[in-house]
């Protein structure tokens, strides 16, 4: 996936160099997209160099520092981002949170602290919850036009609102007894 938001990148921006594309990603929280270090990222884009999807453009030479990196998308890049684009647009998984990993063995752990992990997971959707409404609230969608990136963090959204009703839902649940 990582070769994909580069490229798509790319085209949006051609000559960017790597440190302004990962910008551009941890600014529009693709971190929800997919998972990326800045190791995974630079690695990619090595990887995306040296199969020739992408290339080096000359710009002008810094005048303090070190060497700027200015990239470019092939016609093989985009055929590449083509492939990609089908590869994941085609692609339909089911949702799966790591949280139902330890669900799993819930009736095996302390319930007092299977409510602090439920709490965890409220805590963390609620600041999700929040950061996409500050998203949301901060951009609008131009006339005339679909901005998918908008849409897809209000589906996001949705989904996040759903999780938190469920999350909230077991936490009483599971106190019920406890009380």
């Amino acid at each position: 996936m990582i070769p994909l938001l580069i490229l798509g990148l790319l085209i949006q921006t051609p000559g960017a160099h790597g440190y302004e594309l990962l910008a551009l990603m941890e600014k529009r929280h693709y971190k929800y997209i997919v998972n990326f270090t800045k190791g995974s990222f630079y690695y990619n884009l090595q990887q995306l160099e040296e199969k020739g999807w992408i290339e080096q453009i000359q710009k002008k030479p810094p005048t303090l520092g070190r060497e700027i990196r200015n990239y470019k998308i092939t016609g093989s890049g985009m055929a590449e981002f083509e492939k990609l684009m089908v590869k994941y647009g085609t692609k339909s998984e089911y949702v799966n949170l790591q949280f139902y990993g330890a669900l799993l063995f819930a009736d095996q752990y302390d319930k007092s602290k299977l409510l602090e992990l439920i709490q965890s997971q409220i805590d963390q959707t609620k600041t999700r919850i929040a950061l996409l409404d500050e998203y949301l609230s901060n951009t609008q969608e131009l006339p005339g036009t679909i901005d998918y990136y908008r849409r897809m963090n209000e589906n996001s959204r949705s989904h996040h609102l759903i999780n938190l009703e469920w999350f909230e839902q077991l936490k009483t649940e599971l106190a019920g007894p406890l009380a």
